[in-house]
């Protein structure tokens, strides 16, 4: 009977962090909450930052629509662009780092065509060191995946200054969004 205890008590331990991390209303980056009178979304624009956000959207439980007219709310990817930049060299001149910039244009309006979220844009920038070890092709891939990460880490900020945009929204306002 006393392992039994023992058992319990061990198990009640570990899950304190979690119900504390439940209660001061903790969520996975990238979740969103949509009030249902912007329900369901539609997310215009596609490309690594429209597709990420779909896939965020849908992993927090929000519905989405393939048709613009039913949607409560419309996400526009705008546009998206990356560079990149050589920001050191050898002494030879030969290019030793890159700096790679990834900028998306987005807004959010709702039913009634009323910014959510007024166009705006965001810039993520990283270094890339060049290896002489690798081939250029490999060299491609990896920057690839570098804006790859890129995109996904603009979905996450998107869908954070939606959830600040919603949050900050007057509750009559999401509440009349619903009828139409």
């Amino acid at each position: 009977m006393r392992p039994a205890i023992a058992l319990l008590l061990s198990l009640l331990l570990l899950s304190l962090p979690l119900l504390g991390l439940v209660g001061c209303g903790y969520q996975l980056r990238g979740s969103v909450n949509v009030p249902p009178g912007l329900s369901p979304v539609f997310v215009r624009g596609g490309g690594l930052v429209g597709r990420s956000v779909e896939t965020r959207l849908a992993g927090s439980g929000v519905q989405s629509t393939t048709d613009p007219r039913d949607a409560g709310l419309v996400i526009d990817i705008l546009s998206q662009d990356r560079d990149s930049r050589v920001v050191a060299v050898d002494s030879g001149g030969k290019a030793l780092a890159y700096m790679l910039t990834y900028r998306v244009k987005f807004a959010a309006t709702d039913r009634q065509g009323q910014f959510v979220i007024k166009p705006q844009v965001l810039s993520l920038d990283r270094t890339f060191d060049d290896n002489p070890n690798v081939s250029v092709l490999g060299e491609q891939e990896e920057s690839d995946i570098i804006y790859s990460d890129m995109a996904d880490d603009a979905a996450d900020q998107v869908l954070l200054r939606l959830r600040a945009a919603l949050a900050n929204r007057p509750a009559a306002a999401a509440a009349g969004a619903g009828s139409t």
